[in-house]
This record gives structure tokens, sequence and C-alpha cells, in this order.
């Protein structure tokens, strides 16, 4: 059997967070599509161009220490503005949404561009203030000198590129159910989806 399920919205809402739980609350396989744009990015640091980096990607790139770094972040973003390197991943993203079994995609584009006739297709959100505090919280514990108000700035940012590009632009689809996490705890987000799931999978 294939399901999937598609789980978009922007940086620090806690998509990642709920499509890890719902995917091993269901037993799916779940691909944090954010990370292939991260390790593409973060490959250009190397000297490659962004199309080089998308067609040279490995499973071993996808485990490098640095793609939760801030720069890696906005390289992601920088390098997700470019058609050529979207078109590059986009395979790869739709075999893994098709496997058997199941699987849990996450990114920004999932339910619109990479699996539009996803089963379930949901659009996380939260308060720009909200998200800076959890993506700070995160940075800081990993050692990282950055303040919340260059967190805030570098979100707000990324978010306006992301929406703004010409290819696959961050926005919900038509049919995506919002679900906003700026006042529930991860245990509240997880459960609210689950049922979503359930209601879905009947």
């Amino acid at each position: 059997m294939s399901f999937c399920i598609a789980i978009d919205g922007p940086a620090a809402a806690g998509k990642g967070t709920i499509s890890k739980a719902v995917a091993q609350h269901f037993g799916f396989a779940h691909l944090d599509t954010g990370l292939l744009y991260r390790a593409t990015g973060a490959k250009t640091f190397e000297g490659l161009s962004p199309i080089e980096a998308a067609q040279t990607l490995t499973a071993q790139d996808l485990e490098r220490d640095d793609l939760r770094s801030a720069d890696a972040g906005q390289a992601a973003s920088r390098v997700a503005a470019e058609p050529d390197v979207r078109e590059a991943l986009v395979d790869f993203q739709q075999a893994f949404a098709r496997r058997e079994g199941g699987a849990v995609l996450d990114g920004r584009d999932i339910g619109t561009v990479i699996c539009p006739d996803a089963e379930v297709k949901l659009y996380v959100i939260a308060s720009d203030e909200v998200r800076a505090r959890r993506r700070h919280k995160e940075l800081v514990e990993k050692g990282e000198e950055i303040t919340f108000e260059e967190v805030l700035d570098d979100l707000r940012e990324r978010d306006e590129r992301d929406a703004a590009r010409a290819t696959a632009p961050l926005k919900p689809a038509d049919d995506a159910v919002v679900i906003d996490t700026t006042s529930m705890s991860i245990e509240q987000a997880v459960a609210k989806v689950i049922e979503l799931i359930e209601a879905k999978l009947g």
C-alpha cells in the first residue's frame, strides 16, 4: 500500500517534529526534503555550482553535521530558488513518496508540486516570534552564537524569498488543512495530525 502524507510550512513551524512523530506512529518512511536542499546548499560551500551539487547528491551528504546551521539554511533557500536544482531533486522525492508501506514528506512544496495527489496534505504555521524562539533555542543548544533578533530577521528573509520565488513558491495547497502551532504543545499538534490521518485511513 502506498499512502502519502505531505506536510508543508515555513521554517520552525513544527512540521519536521510533527512529521517524524507521525511517521513513527504509523510505521511510515519519513523524508525531510529540506535536508536535500540544505545538503545541496552546503555542497556549494566547496565550490560546486548549485546544479552540480544537486546532481551529485548522495545519501552520505544528508548525514553532514553542518546541515542544521544558519548558513546551511540560507544556502538552502538560495539554491531552492533555482528551477534546475528543484527539477534535479523532484524524481528522488516522488519515488520516495510512492514507496510501499506509506511515506511522510515534509518541506515547502510537497502538497503543491511534489505530491499534488497526496492522500493527506497539511500546512503547518506559527507566528514569526514563536518560530524564531524555537529556532534560536535549537541553534544556541548547538553552540552557535546568534541573537534572537538575527534569527527572526533570518526567518523572515527566508520566508519572503521562498514565497516570492517563481518556481514552487511557499504556499499551502488549495486542499491542505492548516495547522497553527503557535499556542500548541508538540504533543497537541501531533495528536491533532494523527486524528486527521486516521480519519483519512478510515
